[in-house]
């Protein structure tokens, strides 16, 4: 049987050597190369939405293929499609990089200038290595085989503009639809997801984040399954211990539940941590909540700025969603649209508070009458976002939802460089 062979390599001069060195490998199919991180992740995703025995057995990934550093593409591949066997080629054959690649899922390391012996004896021991796997998943292995579900997150240019009442209303209408969902609370210190569900649980997204192989059992037994079919990963009931989850295990915690979700929706809260700029990173739509009055409009634009000056989201990737909207009120969606420079939701959510308080007291947020109009309004925004498989709700709005899967850089780095 050949081994399949894709090779992720941005400069077509070395693309084309590589592609000419695997040819002549015994028993060797390599495949068209990618160019970048991006369609490597999307070549990858579609081969595995048929099935895994689609996918290739290696992928072969160069030091500088772009745009996503290479140990953070390689950690990614290894994390959503763990059948695969990633090789390294760097011109870095120092053993402290060869230790950081192992460490981000790569099963080999071949050093420039290729070497038809090297290459040859990293490609077959890999090729056996992914034929195991593949085995052990033929027969029922408790291995994530998911193509990657949608990841959203919300955000609150302050606290209290409604950013959690919104993740948990997408979420719902999402899952109302038939999409398999999950909600996080990655609001690590202050998160109320738990409240507004009227939920009394021991396991937290803090479980998980020592936890470097999240299988589908373990993420099981983090996550807390709601009446509404939902599932739950909660935010500590201790605030303190949200330090644990640094921006790395949320990435992996993440790429866990895309594998395992269709939709993920993350309430991120109004702090910056590097948990949540993790998230706002990997998500391919990033909402930002903000309410139509000066103050947190001005937040709105810090936060937007922010995001674009630590490299972690640009305001062009950003959806803002105006949340306790009134038509007599001065500023409106286009006005907010130029200060912050984000897309601006078409579907704005109406200011009806009295409609809200009878359920968010009780805690039961998920039995908001059907007629209200927040309700209505924010399942017509999951509908406006793509999040449903039908429309759902009253209300639809024209703005498309803006971003896509991004590289993920150490918040941590980014903050002490100064950027």
């Amino acid at each position: 049987m050949p081994t399949r062979i894709l090779p992720a390599v941005g400069d077509a001069d070395a693309a084309r050597s590589l592609v000419t060195l695997l040819s002549q490998l015994p028993d060797a199919e390599p495949a068209p190369p990618v160019a970048d991180s991006t369609q490597l992740v999307d070549t990858l995703a579609r081969l595995a939405a048929e099935s895994v025995d689609e996918l290739p057995e290696i992928v072969v990934v160069h030091e500088r293929i772009g745009p996503v550093p290479a140990l953070e593409l390689i950690r990614e591949v290894a994390l959503r499609f763990p059948a695969v066997g990633v090789i390294l080629i760097t011109s870095d054959a120092s053993p402290g990089l060869f230790s950081a690649a192992m460490d981000s899922g790569a099963r080999g390391l071949a050093a420039l200038p290729l070497s038809y012996e090297e290459v040859a004896s990293r490609v077959q021991a890999v090729a056996q290595w992914s034929v195991g796997v593949r085995r052990h998943l033929g027969h029922g292995g408790d291995v994530f085989t998911g193509a990657g579900g949608r990841v959203v997150t919300v955000s609150g240019a302050k606290g209290g503009v409604g950013a959690t009442l919104t993740a948990i209303q997408l979420a719902l209408a999402a899952q109302a639809s038939g999409h398999s969902t999950a909600l996080v609370d990655m609001d690590l210190q202050t998160g109320d997801v738990a409240s507004y569900l009227d939920v009394q649980f021991r396991r937290s997204v803090v479980d998980l984040a020592a936890i470097t192989d999240i299988s589908p059992r373990v993420l099981a037994d983090a996550v807390f399954r709601h009446d509404t079919g939902l599932a739950l990963l909660l935010a500590p009931g201790e605030g303190e211990r949200g330090e644990e989850v640094t921006d790395r295990a949320a990435r992996q915690i993440v790429s866990a539940l895309r594998s395992r979700y269709e939709i993920v929706v993350l309430d991120c809260g109004a702090q910056l941590s590097g948990a949540s700029a993790a998230a706002v990173e990997m998500a391919d739509t990033a909402l930002l909540l903000t309410t139509p009055d000066v103050v947190a409009v001005r937040a709105a634009k810090r936060t937007v700025r922010m995001w674009d000056r630590l490299q972690i989201r640009k305001a062009e990737e950003t959806t803002v969603v105006v949340n306790r909207h009134n038509r007599g009120t001065e500023i409106q969606p286009p006005l907010i649209r130029r200060i912050t420079g984000t897309a601006v939701a078409g579907t704005a959510v109406p200011a009806a508070f009295k409609e809200l308080q009878g359920a968010v007291d009780a805690g039961r947020i998920h039995e908001l009458d059907s007629r209200s109009t927040v309700k209505q309004a924010l399942w017509g925004l999951a509908g406006e976002l793509g999040m449903v498989k039908a429309p759902v709700g009253a209300h639809r709005g024209g703005g498309r939802p803006r971003g896509g899967d991004r590289g993920s850089v150490s918040f941590r780095r980014r903050r002490e460089a100064g950027r």
